[in-house]
């Protein structure tokens, strides 16, 4: 069996989809025979300019080969991305010409990975999973109101309809998604595979020390964009809390100088760069809250925070601006979480005096969103999907 794994990003990038799949890959690895082979093609680790590691662009571990493809550094702006991307797709057409797989699977939170593994399937006539981790055409239409970029959005619709005719099978992040994907292909039947959690990255055991009586933190660790509009909320809320409190980003992204300027004159808030998973654990083991914040957009409403399974295995109380089904679904499965209304600092302040500033044990939800578990079910349907041959090329309704 031969299965080709297209994911922009891989390890050891910092980035949710890089963690997904490089699990996923992992359990198929176990899964499958020395004979079988899974071929993962990606990209150099470039995630955020302020972060990088050495890594081989050619790697083979047993019956893994990873290809990365090394791209000009950009870190920003539509166009950088596009041509990103268009050298991305040249390499995997280039890898895959002549190729024969068992199956084509491809992650996408941005659509055109999936397009990717739609056009490679295609032209080889292999069975194609697609996992959807965004809504693209949605984020696009809500995020980037007043965007040139808004002109192709007929166009990424097209595409959208498009892929999702051609996969066999789909995975969808959030349950939340189906209702807009039915709505553009009505009667498949989609799994749901989410995010989870990395109980080898996130140690738990630490968290039990009492806390500090000083100075008392709250900790944001991960993207710095628009769609987490940390500017909007971070400075009002810096301003309210209390004096032996300090808030503690540690990320990048594009909107990072945005919020550097909105924190101009407050001293109780640090921004830092990225750091490895292992330094994280540390961190999030020091902190005495862990923040999430997603911006007011109707896109947001239907996603599930990839950042939020790590979050609550730390058995940290957790500070959550969300609405929608991530607010539903927090309130439903974790305990010492409170949510509040994004942007608003005034029921975020509410939410804050909420919390219990203690070690809330949440076994529970680590067992049910355990990242290898829900990696290995998935796994299975992949294989499953490949053993299925040319009968594999047929949607599933």
């Amino acid at each position: 069996m031969r299965i080709l794994v297209l994911s922009f990003y891989y390890e050891p990038d910092l980035c949710p989809g890089s963690f997904r799949n490089s699990s996923l890959v992992k359990s198929l690895s176990r899964k499958l025979g020395r004979d079988d082979s899974i071929d993962v093609i990606s990209i150099m680790p470039g995630r955020y300019a302020s972060f990088t590691l050495p890594t081989r662009q050619h790697e083979r571990n047993g019956n893994v080969n990873i290809r990365r493809v090394p791209l000009v550094a950009y870190f920003g702006g539509f166009s950088g991305q596009v041509r990103q991307f268009l050298r991305y797709a040249w390499v995997v057409f280039k890898e895959t010409r002549g190729e024969s797989y068992d199956l084509v699977y491809a992650s996408s939170s941005r659509l055109m990975t999936a397009v990717l593994g739609g056009g490679v399937a295609r032209l080889g006539r292999f069975p194609l999973y697609i996992d959807i981790r965004d809504i693209f055409t949605e984020s696009l239409r809500d995020v980037f109101p007043r965007s040139p970029v808004r002109l192709f959005l007929p166009l990424f619709r097209m595409l959208e309809r498009w892929v999702l005719h051609t996969a066999s099978r789909i995975n969808l992040v959030s349950p939340a998604f189906e209702s807009y994907f039915i709505q553009v292909n009505p009667g498949r039947k989609y799994r749901h595979f989410t995010n989870g959690v990395d109980l080898d990255v996130v140690q738990t055991n630490g968290d039990r020390q009492p806390l500090s009586l000083g100075s008392k933190e709250i900790l944001y660790a991960g993207n710095i964009g628009e769609g987490q509009g940390l500017h909007e909320i971070i400075p009002n809320i810096a301003r309210v809390l209390p004096q032996n409190w300090r808030i503690t980003i540690i990320g990048d992204g594009v909107c990072r100088n945005r919020l550097e300027q909105c924190l101009v004159g407050l001293d109780n808030v640090s921004l830092e760069k990225p750091v490895p998973r292992s330094e994280l654990s540390r961190r999030y083991s020091r902190a005495t809250i862990l923040f999430l914040h997603l911006n007011r957009h109707a896109a947001f409403r239907r996603v599930i925070p990839s950042k939020l399974f790590e979050y609550a295995a730390t058995g940290k109380p957790i500070l959550a601006g969300v609405q929608g089904y991530p607010s539903e679904f927090i309130e439903r499965n974790v305990d010492n979480a409170e949510v509040f209304t994004p942007g608003d600092e005034s029921d975020c302040l509410r939410a804050f005096y909420a919390l219990h500033i203690k070690h809330t044990p949440r076994e529970s939800f680590c067992r049910e969103y355990s990242r290898s578990r829900i990696s290995d079910r998935m796994a299975d349907d992949l294989i499953d999907l490949a053993s299925c041959g040319h009968q594999g090329l047929a949607q599933e309704i």
